[in-house]
């Protein structure tokens, strides 16, 4: 298998949630950017919660993710891995997650996905993340995929007096996640 680099983060300081991923796509290491998969529905999603078109190619797309006030990252920084599944993730070496967090200043954590997730347990033990469902394409079968996303977004930014908007994208309102303590 051929060893792969993953991306650096996307982040500013004035970042509030900080949503993590696996590793790259196939597609995404091709483009040099995240979530690059025509299919995967990440920027289909985030960019329905705030009310905006879906941004294309790289440039929009982290302008898009700061104004939003989001950082992104992988827990995967290198690893061999054939094609794009998680499940043949070999040699990981993770992302020093604890090292941006502490820069953030108290931004959530998303995972997306169970990769994500499980990865991020291992490396930040101490830290609390949600587990969102995966929004590749292989996961497509799920359909509440973009309520879940956006209850957990509305959980974060609409507690903002400086959010334009409360709720879906559309107008309505979404309803709090369930606390997990």
């Amino acid at each position: 298998m051929t060893r792969f680099t993953g991306f650096a983060p996307v982040f500013d300081e004035r970042s509030r949630v900080l949503i993590l991923g696996s590793f790259p796509s196939v597609k995404s290491r091709e483009e040099g950017f995240y979530y690059a998969n025509p299919h995967n529905r990440f920027w289909k999603i985030v960019s329905s919660f705030f009310g905006e078109e879906i941004p294309s190619g790289t440039e929009k797309r982290r302008e898009f993710l700061l104004r939003n006030r989001i950082a992104l990252w992988d827990m995967v920084s290198s690893c061999e891995v054939e094609g794009s599944r998680d499940e043949s993730i070999r040699g990981e070496e993770l992302a020093r997650v604890s090292d941006l967090l502490s820069r953030l200043n108290g931004a959530m954590v998303l995972c997306n996905g169970h990769t994500a997730y499980r990865l991020f347990c291992r490396e930040c033990p101490e830290k609390k993340a949600l587990l969102l469902p995966s929004t590749s394409p292989r996961n497509a079968a799920r359909k509440d995929t973009e309520e879940v996303w956006h209850r957990a977004l509305a959980d974060i930014f609409c507690t903002d007096a400086h959010m334009r908007t409360c709720g879906d994208g559309q107008g309505r309102s979404v309803p709090p996640l369930p606390q997990n303590d």
